[in-house]
């Protein structure tokens, strides 16, 4: 094994042997699942807060990372046979890939939230406005990861003109499935994470359930949204959102801080994670206020009783 080479996540060369080219893949994907990816944490942050439960929270993370794998797998194998020239010289493929998670995630936020639900994934809304009474899909993760794994990013230019390319036709697919399992070992950690985040917030079990499908709901909406016009700005004017920010950590998904890092923060922390704080604080106080309010309402009920004491 190529030690060395396996060691360069940041710049691969050639990799000698097979097993040296899996272990580096894996090691890839283990890098690809802790850095803010747009392709992952949008959508597994939205599917694993919904789930509130740490359990269903790593299926959310399991069953994405699982069609993401699977997607990987082909798209190697294509890679391997020559046609890694469409991936790289296809510079529109990530920006029509944003289209198409946007619009599932939307569609998503619609089918959770549809009818008089709909209103609640306005900021101007609250949980106790009521929630509907349905849970997420494990189809609608799958569907995502294999829509989102598409994307092109350095991560994926390694895999299609280093790793794939060195591997014998018939384990073309195996870079591509060793770096989606590593990606899925660190997004199931992450989606159980998210479900314990749901699960844990000091609220009653109808609270915590109300808030979790709010916020998936925000998150899908909202992210979505933010996807689909950055896919469209992207397809239209691609120089607009050709701009960067060189930081010195020499990460693939550190270094350079461009437009995905602006739309996993705008999905999961401006929305998400903004969310879940507000809408926890709001379900609180008015926890709070409807407590303080019942004790006021039994306290006169004592004075008839002291009145007629006090009278006999």
């Amino acid at each position: 094994m190529d030690l060395l080479a396996v060691l360069n996540l940041w710049n691969p060369a050639g990799v000698a042997t097979i097993g040296g080219a899996l272990v580096l893949a894996f090691a890839l994907g283990i890098v690809h699942g802790i850095t803010p990816d747009e392709h992952t944490w949008p959508i597994t942050f939205s599917y694993a807060i919904g789930s509130y439960s740490s359990r269903r929270g790593l299926v959310a993370g399991l069953t994405f990372s699982a069609a993401f794998t699977v997607q990987r797998a082909i798209a190697s194998e294509l890679a391997n046979l020559a046609l890694a020239k469409v991936f790289v010289d296809t510079p529109w493929l990530d920006y029509a890939v944003y289209v198409a998670v946007g619009l599932a995630m939307a569609l998503a936020a619609r089918y959770l939230f549809r009818g008089e639900h709909w209103h609640l994934l306005s900021p101007a809304h609250h949980v106790e406005d009521g929630v509907p009474d349905v849970t997420m899909k494990p189809w609608m993760p799958a569907v995502h990861g294999f829509i989102a794994g598409w994307g092109i990013g350095a991560f994926a230019l390694i895999l299609y003109t280093v790793l794939a390319p060195a591997m014998p036709v018939w384990l073309g697919w195996a870079p591509g499935a060793a770096f989606g399992l590593g990606t899925t070992v660190v997004q199931a950690v992450a989606g159980g994470l998210f479900g314990a985040v749901a699960r844990h917030l000091s609220l009653t079990e109808a609270q915590i359930r109300a808030v979790a499908l709010v916020t998936a709901g925000r998150t899908l909406l909202w992210g979505g949204v933010a996807f689909v016009v950055a896919g469209v700005v992207g397809l239209a004017f691609p120089n607009l959102l050709s701009f960067h920010l060189v930081t010195p950590l020499h990460v693939h998904n550190l270094h350079n801080i461009g437009i995905a890092q602006v739309l996993v923060i705008f999905a999961v922390v401006v929305v998400g994670i903004g969310t879940l704080v507000r809408e926890t604080r709001h379900a609180a106080r008015r926890a709070r206020s409807l407590s303080r309010a019942g004790e006021q309402d039994a306290a006169p009920s004592a004075e008839p009783g002291r009145t007629e004491q006090l009278d006999g």
